[in-house]
């Protein structure tokens, strides 16, 4: 191996990191609840506008890492040239996803926790003890704790959930395979659990500004400087990665659940185990840790990221609200980092106390509001890359940019769509 090439293979593993964390915070309920439904409800039918939503939001989220190795700076300070009253936006949608998200992954974690150890403590307690360990690892270990917790979970998750797919493989019947599920939307399936699907495939816009916190975060826990082409290599692997998993999930939801004709349940504390008793029922006892260990790797790694993730978005934004934030001061935390991680998720366990029995309702509400909040963030990422802070080298081409806007129209007008039918 040349050295040269030493070199960019060096850099690019000290860089490696930020798109694992990213694709962490992609593959929880997104993956594990809305896929599957997807492929419980319509077997293979949605795998097409699974693929359709990764393309056209692959430029929302890749300017995010683009935009840290090319200014350093975060998003957040892309949105404060933008105006504040973008500033303001992204800060209401931000504090809107944050609550409900948390609380979601929390629940479903904690069903999935006395599932596991076959307990009946309290829904509520078990939520709030897993989100003590989330802060507690953040505080103990700061980004770094992060980084390598993700990566231990991630590859448990990858292990477990290919060994599930791989499992039920023999049983997969692609007769349903589609570009587009057709009749089916508005029939078997209501039409907003097709925008649900899509507001959170792989993840909602927002988590693009986290990525960026990310990437500035990875800088300096290494002490070096993240190249633009290696943020972008680093975000690739996890984007391609959680496609993949996408597509898992809709094969496991299709080959277990469609064909036995289950229908999943709307209350978090049946839904969360339906998945891992059909397993064993249908494959035998043997296939049960598998599943668990994919579905409890799945939602806990998600977890972590966005009891980071709200946090830093959360405090960059007051941040820039109240001024300009010098450059050096973009990867420090201090107290609204630290103030939201312990408001958010005393928040979240009051949610859970009253809203227990919920879950795929608080999931829909969240992801449709991703979904048409989209292409707003999606413009303010746009802008942002195609700045005058960004060095022309390396700004996207013109096909990036045209794919950009092929998405802002399609999912703005399918937005808009949906709007004008809630008020005919």
């Amino acid at each position: 191996m040349s050295e040269p090439a030493a070199r960019t293979r060096s850099s690019f593993w000290k860089s490696f990191g930020p798109g694992l964390i990213w694709a962490a915070t992609s593959v929880g309920v997104s993956h594990l609840v809305q896929s599957t439904r997807a492929g419980a409800e319509a077997g293979f039918a949605f795998v097409g506008v699974i693929v359709f939503a990764l393309i056209l939001k692959y430029p929302f989220f890749e300017y995010g890492a683009r935009y840290a190795a090319a200014t350093r700076r975060s998003l957040v300070e892309g949105y404060r040239d933008i105006g504040r009253w973008a500033l303001w936006l992204f800060l209401a949608i931000t504090l809107i996803t944050a609550i409900i998200s948390l609380a979601a992954l929390a629940m479903f974690m904690a069903f999935l926790t006395r599932y596991a150890f076959g307990a009946e403590w309290p829904l509520a307690a078990t939520a709030a003890v897993l989100m003590g360990a989330c802060v507690a690892v953040l505080v103990v270990g700061r980004y770094r704790g992060l980084d390598i917790t993700i990566k231990i979970l991630l590859a448990m998750l990858v292990l477990s959930t290919v060994a599930t797919a791989l499992v039920a493989a023999p049983r997969a019947d692609l007769s349903t395979l589609a570009l587009w599920p057709g009749d089916i939307v508005g029939t078997v399936v209501p039409f907003a659990f097709l925008l649900a699907l899509i507001g959170w495939m792989p993840s909602p816009v927002d988590v693009a500004v986290w990525s960026s916190l990310w990437t500035l975060a990875k800088d300096k826990s290494t002490g070096a400087r993240t190249s633009v082409a290696d943020a972008k290599r680093d975000f690739l692997v996890g984007f391609v990665g959680t496609g993949i998993l996408a597509l898992v999930f809709v094969s496991v939801g299709a080959t277990v659940l469609y064909q036995a004709d289950v229908t999943l349940s709307g209350a978090g504390a049946v839904f969360s185990t339906q998945l891992v008793d059909m397993y064993s029922t249908t494959l035998g006892s043997w296939s049960r840790p598998i599943v668990l260990v994919a579905a409890m790797a799945t939602i806990f790694s998600s977890l972590l990221a966005v009891t980071d993730g709200f946090p830093r978005a959360i405090e960059r934004t007051l941040a820039n609200l109240r001024g300009s934030v010098a450059a050096e001061t973009v990867t420090r935390v201090g107290r609204v980092y630290w103030g939201s991680m312990i408001a958010l998720p005393l928040i979240a366990f009051f949610i859970i106390l009253g809203f227990s029995g919920s879950l795929t309702a608080m999931v829909d509400f969240a992801t449709i509001v991703a979904f048409l909040t989209a292409p707003i963030l999606g413009y303010f990422n746009l802008r942002a890359v195609t700045s005058s802070a960004v060095p022309a080298e390396h700004r996207p081409g013109r096909r990036m940019v045209g794919l950009t806007w092929v998405g802002l129209v399609l999912l703005g007008g399918t937005g808009v769509a949906y709007l004008a039918s809630l008020l005919l």
